[in-house]
């Protein structure tokens, strides 16, 4: 017997969720379906619980670099990873749980749980239940990419999701990608106190970052003990011991490192190779991202794809917002388009870094007439009281327009000052707006109008 709904929602990660309940308060029959954990990736195993880990890390390098303060701390410094990881799990609880008791408790919306497949452009199985709707919305996500590296298969290895299930110190962790996983989980596990290997294939770290941010977020890792070994042009993994060797063919340094623990952190890859988009006839790219237009509707009318798994945005908040687009487009007469977002992402290693818009990179590649400034952090008061004064802040503007084109901030509260930026870019204003702002003393942000201030022509 087939179940007929006004709209299906597969997956309950940050999109689908809301989305769901909107359509369901708007009068819509909507059921949406989940296979595994609520709330997706981020709430279970991505942004919420690594950065509950990150306070905990961050926790216990304060409390080592204490005497630097003038805080006398008797004793030595320890880590119990069984109270670490109950704390991680308790938040996580309670975010997993919230968005549970809130799919339950909306009326019209039918929470389903079960392995979603389409078998068809309007219909959907569920283990052994059919359901039918004139609309329907995938928000499948990604997980953890595992690359067909020689050895792979007879080594025991982490990813992402596993590392959250650690609840001990591994002596030496070995991490297999430079880019912002990785990094994170690095510094991490180097403040909890294990050895730390990060091996990258590239030339440099984080390689969609200017070559300046990649050297300085390299200087910062090193500077706290974390072994980086880059141009590792042939990856091997084999066993070693009670442990794992990577075998690497690098520029320089030993021609193996063995560690007691293997994770990766190459990238990752959609959740579309068994949702049966082919009896759908919804395309997908080489990669297996979700090919969507503008407005997120796929290449069958009538279905939609949000969130990682249609290669626009791989963030919480770039799914989020294809929610808003989403919702807006089809309940609010609105039109909203994926284009009209900027770019923006943070890096949570401690300091962090905060983004938006282009590269210098990007903005010479698209032969803009551009101007430029950075600043070292160690001008900005709040860093030198906090005595973080690591990292710098470079901010790029078209010349002709004086509208800002992108800024890379890497220091402390880096994550929250990008977003002075952010909104001055989205309101279309001249960076001048933000330079004649008085802002409060002391933070981070009252420089940016100093730092706006020094602007040259980018070379």
């Amino acid at each position: 017997m087939t179940e007929t709904f006004d709209a299906i929602v597969i997956g309950t990660g940050q999109s689908g969720p809301s989305l769901a309940v909107r359509l369901a308060g708007a009068g819509r029959k909507t059921a949406i379906i989940e296979r595994k954990l609520f709330g997706g990736t981020c709430v279970n195993v991505g942004c919420i619980p690594t950065k509950t880990l990150i306070a905990s890390a961050r926790t216990a390098h304060v409390a080592r670099h204490g005497a630097d303060y003038g805080v006398a701390i008797d004793g030595r410094i320890s880590v119990d990873m069984t109270r670490v990881k109950a704390r991680k799990d308790a938040v996580v609880r309670q975010s997993n749980e919230g968005v549970t008791k809130w799919l339950r408790g909306t009326p019209n919306l039918t929470v389903l749980e079960g392995h979603a497949r389409l078998e068809g452009p309007r219909t959907v199985r569920v283990d052994g239940r059919t359901l039918e709707a004139e609309q329907i919305f995938l928000n499948v996500g990604g997980r953890a990419s595992v690359p067909d590296m020689p050895g792979i298969a007879e080594v025991a290895y982490l990813t992402n999701s596993s590392m959250m299930e650690v609840d001990f110190l591994p002596e030496h962790l070995v991490v297999i990608g430079g880019s912002y996983i990785g990094l994170e989980f690095a510094q991490m596990y180097r403040r909890f106190g294990s050895r730390v290997t990060v091996v990258e294939m590239g030339p440099r770290l984080i390689a969609r970052e200017d070559e300046d941010v990649s050297a300085a977020i390299q200087k910062i890792l090193e500077g706290e003990g974390v072994e980086v070994r880059l141009n590792a042009k042939c990856i091997t993994v084999a066993k070693h011991g009670n442990g794992v060797a990577a075998g690497l063919t690098c520029e320089g340094g030993p021609p193996e490192v063995t560690g007691s623990h293997l994770l990766l952190a190459v990238g990752r890859v959609p959740n579309t190779d068994d949702l049966g988009l082919e009896k759908a006839g919804v395309k997908t790219d080489p990669r297996g991202y979700i090919v969507v237009d503008d407005e997120l509707r796929t290449s069958v009318p009538g279905i939609w794809a949000l969130g990682d798994a249609n290669g626009r945005g791989a963030f919480t908040h770039t799914s989020y917002n294809d929610y808003e687009i989403v919702a807006a487009n089809l309940l609010d007469g609105g039109r909203r388009r994926v284009t009209d977002r900027i770019p923006a992402y943070a890096l949570y290693i401690d300091p962090p870094l905060g983004r938006a818009g282009m590269t210098e990179r990007e903005a010479r590649a698209a032969g803009r007439k551009a101007l430029s400034a950075k600043m070292m952090m160690s001008r900005v008061g709040r860093a030198r009281e906090r005595g973080e004064t690591q990292g710098f802040m470079k901010i790029v503007v078209d010349a002709e327009s004086r509208l800002i084109l992108g800024a890379a901030l890497l220091g402390i509260e880096a994550d929250e000052v990008i977003h002075s930026i952010i909104d001055v870019m989205y309101a279309g204003a001249p960076y001048t707006v933000i330079q004649k702002a008085v802002h409060i003393h002391p933070t981070v942000t009252e420089l940016i109008p100093t730092l706006l201030a020094d602007l040259k022509p980018l070379e």
